[in-house]
């Protein structure tokens, strides 16, 4: 076996864990081979945590996957590897309950599942009463539809799924719903002279980045800001959106809520993220730049324009050329100056 040793958990540990860089994608624990990383709750899980066995620094067996996936071991500032960047609006083309702005991203990944294109999904559903997220890997078109809407506003290490998708489901075919930091550790993956990494490479086929400005702790903002200093209970939340401010859509009226007055829920890591619309994803995603009821799309790949042709010819998903793509540029220096 040929593997190039960048560092090991011991490197990544110092030079991204203990920095406050973390941004908690879940990328290093989905690769580890001894299953030795993973995350805790609350306070401590701002940076993953080690059962202190390492292949390479303890017995010096060649690894180093958890480095070459961390997406925060090279400079902040992101630089999109793709020329492509088609914008347009777009929505469902059939209905979604639940969904989160146009449900496009639910349409694509649909259409894909139906026609064989993808065997799984690794995304982000949540706990239906407390709101509480969960990594999860999921291989049927009715099961995506029903989990539609998740809130992707706080954080969860949405990758870490991907080890049960490539290694306990043996998926061969995998979309993957990803925040950018995420999208990024992908990208890595996908690159990487590391072959224990390239049985997850082979095994995606396209990426979805959802445009984000910053990600929030759960325990921090739904059971400490929300429900314990504003009282709002979250089984009355029937939706969240970042839209320079936090949004809570409640069943009868809506919260906006100051970003600074949250600014204690979001995670160290997301302090030095400058990509807001997913520059490495094959598709990005997000509902600023469109009209009310459409998500805007980014397609950045031959992959990703295949998938979203594919859903538009079926009719799954319907799009205008309505997209203004200034207002992405406008989120996007925003949240690199900031």
């Amino acid at each position: 076996m040929y593997v190039i040793i960048m560092g090991n958990y011991l490197d990544l540990k110092e030079k991204v864990w203990n920095t406050n860089r973390c941004s908690g994608c879940g990328g290093c624990v989905a690769v580890c081979p001894a299953d030795a990383l993973y995350f805790k709750k609350g306070e401590e899980s701002i940076k993953p945590s080690s059962n202190g066995y390492c292949k390479e620094a303890t017995d010096g067996v060649p690894c180093g996957a958890c480095y070459d996936i961390c997406p925060r071991i090279e400079g902040e500032m992101p630089e999109s590897s793709s020329s492509r960047e088609e914008y347009m609006a777009a929505k469902a083309g059939f209905e979604i309950p639940g969904k989160q702005s146009g449900g496009a991203v639910s349409a694509i990944l649909y259409d894909s599942l139906e026609r064989g294109i993808v065997d799984a999904v690794v995304t982000v559903t949540e706990d239906p009463w407390t709101l509480k997220p969960k990594s999860t890997v999921i291989t049927s078109g009715e099961a995506l539809i029903s989990s539609a809407g998740s809130r992707y506003n706080w954080w969860v290490p949405l990758l870490a799924a991907l080890k049960e998708a490539v290694i306990g489901k043996k998926c061969k075919n995998i979309a993957i719903v990803a925040l950018p930091c995420a999208a990024r550790a992908v990208e890595k993956l996908r690159k990487s002279d590391n072959e224990l990494l390239g049985p997850f490479a082979k095994s995606i086929k396209y990426v979805i980045g959802l445009f984000c400005t910053e990600s929030f702790d759960y325990e921090k903002l739904m059971e400490g800001k929300l429900k314990s200093e504003l009282q709002i209970n979250p089984l009355d939340i029937e939706r969240m959106d970042v839209r320079g401010k936090l949004v809570v859509t409640l069943k009868n009226e809506d919260i906006s809520i100051p970003l600074k007055d949250i600014e204690d829920t979001i995670r160290p890591g997301c302090h030095i993220c400058k990509d807001f619309d997913a520059l490495y994803a094959d598709i990005s995603a997000g509902s600023v730049g469109s009209p009310e009821g459409y998500t805007t799309l980014i397609v950045r790949s031959d992959t990703g324009k295949l998938a979203v042709d594919r859903a538009l010819e079926s009719g799954r998903l319907v799009a205008t050329d309505e997209a203004d793509p200034a207002v992405v540029t406008k989120y996007r220096d925003k949240k690199q100056q900031k």
